[in-house]
């Protein structure tokens, strides 16, 4: 279903939180993405759909028709996104160093002891 190398337009915060409803759980109705976003966040059906239909557009979600309605499943994987977004942040923050990125996290004090042992944990499992 997924395909990991689909790279869509980027996608905006509020089509994320739709992209989130369906790697929950999908296929999903429009209705039934609603009943997941719409309260939080003061969304009406007809936002629910439009963000649907520019999901489809860029490629990221895929439309399976059923009945009178369509069902949505998302073409784009949660982690093939979360490490573009990653990428990106990286290169726009920090000239594309993510040892830059550690460097301010650890200077601001944002990584705590737990962070920091998972982190050396890491790095030694890429040293392997």
């Amino acid at each position: 279903m997924s395909d990991p190398d689909i790279q869509p337009e980027r996608i905006s915060d509020a089509e994320h939180a739709v992209m989130e409803a369906l790697w929950t759980r999908h296929p999903l109705t429009a209705v039934e993405v609603c009943d997941h976003v719409c309260v939080q966040r003061d969304w009406t059906m007809a936002t629910v759909k439009t963000l649907l239909a520019r999901l489809v557009t860029k490629g990221a979600v895929a439309t399976e028709p059923d009945g009178r309605r369509f069902l949505y499943s998302p073409l784009l994987e949660r982690q093939t996104w979360v490490g573009g977004e990653s990428r990106r942040l990286v290169d726009r923050l920090f000239g594309g160093s993510a040892a830059s990125l550690f460097a301010h996290l650890a200077r601001e004090e944002a990584l705590d002891e737990r962070d920091l042992n998972e982190i050396e944990r890491l790095l030694q499992e890429l040293r392997r």
